[in-house]
């Protein structure tokens, strides 16, 4: 099993805090959004993923070693591709040629889920999907009573289906894959300027290949900072087990309300942390009042009060009660 992730989109929504970081590595409950999505894909497959292939844009060194070990850490092999022109989600699926190889799954690096379906490789493909109360917005798909998928509708204007595409699918054949997207490409088909996936998968459905919807419980979205938050928020609860803070770990004056994720170095007087907090590396708090927000790495914050908030690494603040997303390196006083 081979996966791929394409993940070289600029995350505009996001900014400032994908000025210095690219969006699939920004955190939430201490893992980058990527890190998580990768051990969740692996626990549905229920195999070990051999290759997992990155699609990204010439983010750097750094972040490139931070991806293979990524990879690494669930026992598959890491490898770059770069996708130096936005040309649409088939394209971007293309880069990474190389992997589509056998069983596949491409998952774009954007969105988190939660399910309890094991994943059925009886068919020749399966769609991630979660039903949502404006289908409008979506792409979504229509199946018939055998479960298998009629039809892929992008953004319906009138009521056909309220089953969204999350962005994770699953391939039996990569080979068959690349032949379809590749036939785009050599024809120059394309939809609203771009090479789409969907297009591929239209192609293969009408080739008499069978598609069923693989439904999830919850999906999360991590397109702007306050759906960032809110996913910190759902995968401290969901993952609720993993995030116990050690008792002794602060002194008296530090009040914490489960879950949160606390890092290493992390120092606290006078605080009062949580519910639904993630504070990184080496950061300092003292005299706060924090909740429901992610706060990044080597920060220091003084008499500071906020939730529903986002901050990102190396921030300095004293301030009053609000909201924030404040980027990287920023210093409030």
């Amino acid at each position: 099993m081979n996966l791929i992730i394409p993940m070289a989109g600029m995350g505009k929504r996001m900014r400032p805090h994908t000025l210095t970081t690219p969006k699939p590595l920004i955190k939430v409950a201490g893992k980058s959004i990527v890190h998580w999505l990768i051990e969740d894909i692996a626990a549905v497959c229920g195999e070990t993923i051999e290759e997992i292939g990155f699609v990204i844009g010439r983010f750097g060194e750094e972040t490139e070693k931070e991806l293979i070990a990524i990879a690494a850490s669930v026992g598959a092999k890491g490898r770059i591709f770069y996708q130096d022109v936005a040309e649409g989600t088939g394209h971007a699926i293309l880069c990474a040629k190389e992997c589509l190889k056998g069983e596949v799954i491409v998952a774009f690096a954007d969105t988190l889920f939660r399910t309890d379906f094991n994943l059925d490789k009886s068919k020749d493909g399966v769609i991630w999907v979660h039903k949502v109360a404006n289908p409008s917005s979506f792409g979504v798909v229509k199946y018939d009573e055998n479960n298998i998928i009629t039809d892929f509708v992008e953004k319906p204007q009138e009521f056909v289906s309220d089953l969204a595409i999350i962005g994770i699918y699953y391939f039996k054949s990569g080979e068959t894959l690349h032949s379809e997207l590749q036939y785009l490409i050599d024809n120059d088909l394309r939809e609203k300027g771009e090479y789409q996936l969907t297009n591929a998968m239209e192609n293969m459905k009408n080739k008499g290949m069978a598609f069923v919807p693989g439904a999830v419980q919850e999906w999360l979205d991590c397109g702007n900072y306050s759906a960032t938050v809110y996913t910190n928020q759902r995968v401290l609860a969901n993952k609720a087990p993993l995030f116990k803070i050690e008792s002794g770990r602060f002194d008296s004056s530090v009040k914490i309300h489960e879950p949160c994720f606390i890092a290493d170095g992390v120092e606290l007087k006078n605080c009062e942390i949580g519910p639904f907090v993630s504070i990184g590396t080496s950061s300092k708090a003292e005299n706060c009042v924090i909740r429901n927000t992610i706060i990044g790495e080597q920060c220091k914050l003084i008499d500071f009060n906020c939730e529903n908030s986002m901050i990102g690494n190396f921030v300095c603040m004293n301030g009053n009660p609000k909201e924030y997303s404040i980027g990287d390196y920023s210093v409030i006083d």
